[in-house]
């Protein structure tokens, strides 16, 4: 039940893991986008010996996409690009990804296209990734279903602000607040992370919000 669990109310959320995992040595913290990822994530960590391995999961159903025969080794610490854009880039950790998607796709409709980053895993960093984002694109926006303090997003604020090209940074998570009784859907959009929160995000980010 990682991130905002919806309807068992405000003492059932898991909003502190990536923050708190983040701080313990020698553990891979990883989040899965879809119930494939989540297949791979385990089989990878059957097979890992070197260290503690987490995955991050949440209340709910699986998306619905067709689950492949076989399983597959994910290299520990490597996203994905799922989208190339133009000049602001998404990266998203776990399942909170659905909105990154569902936004660039009405986003681009209007003209406005975003690369979106499939991020994985929080500990380790894909620096490397995030080093050929941070070239590309003059805005990042990271997303995830955890509170704002502490995680994802401030792991890429910490590596790329020892970095000489530093693009504009948002950090979208949840508030420093305690987050009341609600669907997950409905406590998703009240925190601004649902794919209408993305939008904003991104036109707030290019300056193009009150235009529109």
């Amino acid at each position: 039940r990682a991130g905002l669990a919806g309807a068992d109310g405000p003492t059932h959320h898991g909003l502190f893991d990536i923050a708190y995992f983040r701080c313990i040595p020698n553990i891979v913290v990883s989040a899965p986008m879809n119930e494939v990822e989540l297949r791979d994530l385990m089989f990878t960590a059957s097979n890992y010996s070197d260290q503690a391995f987490a995955i991050r999961y949440p209340r709910g159903s699986a998306v619905g996409l067709p689950l492949p025969k076989d399983f597959k080794t994910m290299e520990i610490g490597k996203g994905e690009c799922l989208r190339e854009g133009d000049d602001v880039a998404i990266l998203s950790y776990g399942t909170i990804g659905k909105y990154a998607i569902q936004a660039a796709d009405s986003l681009a409709e209007e003209g406005i296209n975003v690369g979106h980053y499939n991020m994985r895993f929080v500990k380790p960093l894909d620096t490397e990734l995030i080093d050929q984002i941070t070239h590309k694109y003059t805005h990042i926006i990271t997303i995830e279903d955890g509170t704002r303090h502490g995680g994802f997003g401030s792991a890429v604020a910490e590596y790329t602000s020892e970095k000489d090209i530093r693009p504009k940074f948002s950090i979208l998570g949840v508030p420093d607040q305690i987050i009341e009784h609600g669907t997950q859907e409905e406590l998703h959009k009240e925190t601004g992370l649902d794919a209408d929160g993305i939008i904003s995000a991104v036109k707030k980010a290019i300056g193009v919000e009150a235009a529109l």
